[in-house]
């Protein structure tokens, strides 16, 4: 049997199921884990008590010996992204510069892993007001990849990616409004899904803004999505039931007609080898019998430009209530992002918000024309780049570049179609390189059931 750092949910839930596993021996690593790996990573917030931890484990490890686990994960670990709600657990958004509101009641996500039986380590880190592509933040200082800490995390959602990777816990839940969950999949080597708007019901909807899983596999995705998907009173944009065999993941992709964007036409251009890694993911869909076509670029830099200055503008709003000490501690770079704002009309922010109809609009064109009766999925990079310095708060942080690597992500959030990344492969330097597999609207499995066929594809080995 392999450490348990090493082992996916669905591993060791069967190991639990047929006593070869215990909970309380698998919570007990992922505490080792953490006390080791900790200083140089850097991801958790809030490091749960240990007693908390392990007496959750022997309350899943007594269900499961009594036969009555409270769901598939009951006993696995988990981290959830500290700008998800959990009573009591202070929710600083990532900054200095506030004061940590500390919620009564858990979020969506928290409960349905409580009530799954899941033992949470603790919440991670996030950048300042989730505005960073990194794991740069005035608060925690700076998360770094268990993969090579001179290396980026990518964010927003460092430290739930970051525990994935280094083992903590073969689950997280991050957050997700441009790429946050995906930007550290395929710089972390990991296995995500940004769900449809509303499958995972959230404590705080907004335009755009997603919470779903991170893992290793495909598989341990759709595991976690079992336990969080499903409406909520809380969320009044959450979909209504709709029932779904999240481990029905065997399929073909033959037949399917999938589309293939490495030219975005705006932001900046993906490098040689991110091109190449998507071609290799669309060879592999190709020589599975699926229909592959070439998609146009469809959207212009002016509407990123606007989705940026409205996001600015939202977060003027809040950084003008603070006092002058307040916003010093924010981080200089998200502060200096956020006064570019400052002096715009209200024309001006309303022109901004009109981008995210604009994209909305056309990217909704640009996936029924790519073919009759549109597309089963595309296939794009997820970042123009690889990993980045750890140090650095955004890949391309000058002459106004800073939103500009969101180029293939943030369409889907504003389409709310579901999307997820999958490893394919690394650099001639041995950095990371994911693909974004991106499905129809409401199609969560099948962007889950491609990611797992891609993950057994021999191209992709």
């Amino acid at each position: 049997m392999d450490a348990p750092d090493t082992l996916g949910a669905h591993e060791l839930a069967g190991g639990y199921a047929d006593g070869r596993l215990s909970p309380v021996d698998v919570a007990a690593a992922a505490l080792e884990r953490i006390a080791q790996r900790e200083p140089e990573i850097n991801a958790m917030w809030v490091r749960d008590d240990p007693d908390e931890v392990l007496a959750r484990a022997q309350e899943a490890a007594r269900r499961w010996d009594e036969g009555r686990p409270l769901g598939p994960l009951d006993g696995v670990p988990v981290t959830l992204k500290e700008n998800l709600a959990r009573a009591g657990v202070p929710m600083p958004s990532g900054t200095a510069g506030v004061e940590a509101v500390v919620p009564d009641v858990d979020s969506p996500v928290a409960r349905r892993v409580r009530e799954g039986g899941l033992v949470v380590l603790g919440s991670t880190v996030m950048p300042d007001w989730g505005m960073l592509s990194s794991g740069v933040s005035s608060l925690h200082g700076v998360t770094r990849s268990p993969l090579d800490p001179r290396w980026t995390t990518g964010g927003s959602s460092s430290g739930a990616g970051a525990s994935v990777a280094a083992g903590y816990a073969p689950l997280a839940v991050g957050t997700d409004i441009g790429g946050s969950i995906r930007l550290p999949g395929t710089w972390l080597g990991l296995a995500t899904l940004k769900p449809s708007a509303g499958r995972v019901p959230l404590h705080a909807p907004y335009l755009g803004r997603a919470a779903g899983p991170m893992a290793r596999t495909a598989r341990d995705c759709a595991l976690l999505m079992s336990v969080l998907a499903g409406p909520d009173p809380v969320d009044w944009t959450s979909l209504p039931a709709e029932p779904t065999d999240w481990e029905d993941l065997g399929t073909e992709v033959r037949g399917l007609r999938v589309g293939v964007w490495t030219t975005a036409g705006y932001g900046v251009e993906p490098e040689p080898e991110v091109v190449a890694a998507t071609r290799r993911v669309a060879g592999a869909l190709a020589d599975g019998g699926a229909e592959v076509v070439e998609v146009a670029p469809w959207l212009t830099q002016d509407l990123l430009d606007g989705v940026n200055r409205f996001w600015q503008a939202r977060s003027w709003a809040d950084f003008a209530r603070l006092s002058p000490k307040q916003q010093g501690r924010v981080l200089p770079y998200v502060a200096d992002w956020v006064r570019a704002a400052s002096e715009l009309s209200g024309t001006q922010v309303v022109d901004a918000y009109h981008a995210f109809g604009q994209v909305q609009a056309r990217t909704v064109a640009a996936w029924a024309g790519a073919v009759d009766g549109g597309l089963d999925l595309m296939v794009s990079p997820v970042a123009p780049c690889a990993a980045f310095p750890a140090e650095q708060p955004m890949p391309y942080p000058d002459e106004g570049r800073g939103m500009w690597h969101i180029n293939f992500t943030m369409p889907w959030n504003m389409t709310g179609q579901p999307a997820g990344t999958v490893p394919a492969g690394t650099t001639e330097d041995g950095r990371p390189v994911g693909v974004q597999v991106v499905g129809r609207p409401f199609d969560d499995l099948g962007v889950l059931r491609a990611t797992a066929w891609l993950e057994g594809a021999d191209p992709m080995r």
